[in-house]
């Protein structure tokens, strides 16, 4: 238990009650402890590891460009193999006008860099962001999440946002000619993976093209496959004026990046120049993990088997005290009705073998993001847990 004792005497904590579980190794769907047993992984790294832990192609993908070189330049400077080939990817795999991708370190550093790319782009100060929305903790991205008990305390913030609800049409009203920007998570994560509805999207979209406003989706959880797609507005109808991704982007090592069309992109280099500047931002040892994890994601076929598990866990997931479960392929919220309820049962959970988690700002919403690459069987076995515990309580 000595780095257990370490990790709690040394390392920041975010929370009162981290769990300190000793990890060994990490392979395929299962994360095994010091403890000698082996845990079944409903969460992968809260949506990141999308191929599931140290899959093949990634760690080969890593160890051939840390042979070659590591970091040699601040972003944008020089052109490097790996980082090149990973935006002509994003490029060749997302529809117009998306063309330009800007590599940084993390879905908070894009949020914060779309952000000012809008503002850039426009010249307009204000933005419109969603009530009970997460993007981050960086001051920007913290600035348009929409949960007051999770900025109290951290204020002044960015100033001129505005908050509106989800799913709700009558609230367009304060989209106006002075708005820059509206940013958005295609699929509301903290509060419980939901969803929008009908034809919602088309008509926010209009609104935005009606006053002049950017669209920004914030897909930093649902992409890289997690709903079917490689990314969840293409279920929508519609594209944004600017993507934002990250987590699974990088198959288990920290990566973000924002992405728009050449003209608004460029409007970051000049008036100022170094509009965004970040010294890791594309680093060639990320960059290569993640475009083994595009790739992959791309040609296995994995998105095409996304429709079925998730119709294997609503199946699975009766139970007379599961109320709901909210999401979409597999990035799916299962409502156990009480926070503490909720923390018990993945407490529960973990002891029998199975790590679940639950939603950051809806407590009582359990998690269920595991890998893509998570089997059928895979997907019984950690059920039958879930069911078990939940027999037991």
């Amino acid at each position: 238990m000595e780095i257990q004792k370490d990790f709690f005497t040394y390392q920041a904590q975010t929370t009162k009650f981290a769990a300190g579980f000793e990890v060994e190794k990490a392979e395929g769907s299962y994360i095994f402890g010091k403890d000698g047993k082996k845990y079944l992984d409903f969460v992968a790294g809260v949506s990141a590891n999308t191929l599931g832990h140290s899959h093949p192609k990634i760690v080969n993908a890593i160890k051939e460009q840390a042979d070659k070189y590591l970091h040699v330049m601040v972003y944008g400077e020089y052109a490097q193999e790996k980082p090149v080939a990973l935006c002509k990817l994003l490029a060749e795999a997302t529809p117009d006008p998306l063309e330009i991708t800007y590599l940084v370190n993390s879905g908070a550093e894009a949020i914060d860099g779309s952000l000012k790319l809008a503002k850039r782009y426009t010249g307009r100060e204000e933005i419109v962001s969603f009530k009970d929305s997460y993007h981050g903790n960086t001051h920007g991205a913290l600035s348009v999440s929409g949960n007051e008990t999770h900025k109290r305390e951290f204020r002044p913030l960015l100033p001129m946002i505005s908050f509106i609800e989800f799913n709700n049409e009558n609230d367009f009203g304060k989209i106006t000619e002075k708005t820059a920007c509206v940013m958005l998570e295609t699929i509301q994560g903290a509060a419980g993976f939901l969803v929008p509805k009908e034809d919602y999207l088309i008509k926010l979209k209009k609104r935005c093209e009606e006053v002049g406003a950017l669209l920004i989706l914030d897909e930093i959880q649902p992409g890289f496959g997690r709903t079917g797609k490689l990314f969840s507005f293409e279920h929508f109808g519609i594209v944004p004026d600017i993507l934002v991704m990250g987590k699974g982007m990088g198959g288990g090592v920290p990566v973000g990046a924002f992405m728009s069309s050449r003209e608004i992109m460029e409007s970051l280099s000049h008036s100022p120049k170094l509009g965004h500047i970040t010294t890791f931002g594309g680093n060639p040892l990320i960059a290569a993990a993640s475009h083994a994890t595009l790739k992959e994601v791309l040609e296995s076929g994995l998105m095409n088997e996304v429709e079925e598990k998730e119709k294997l866990f609503r199946e699975l997931l009766v139970h007379p005290k599961i109320k709901n479960i909210n999401g979409k392929g597999l990035m799916l919220a299962v409502n156990l009705s009480s926070p503490e309820y909720t923390l018990d049962v993945a407490k529960r959970c973990m002891s029998k073998g199975l790590i679940v988690f639950w939603q950051l700002y809806r407590n009582e919403y359990l998690r269920i993001s595991p890998p893509l690459t998570l089997s059928l069987e895979e997907i019984k076995e950690g059920c039958q847990i879930i069911l078990d515990v939940l027999n037991d309580l």
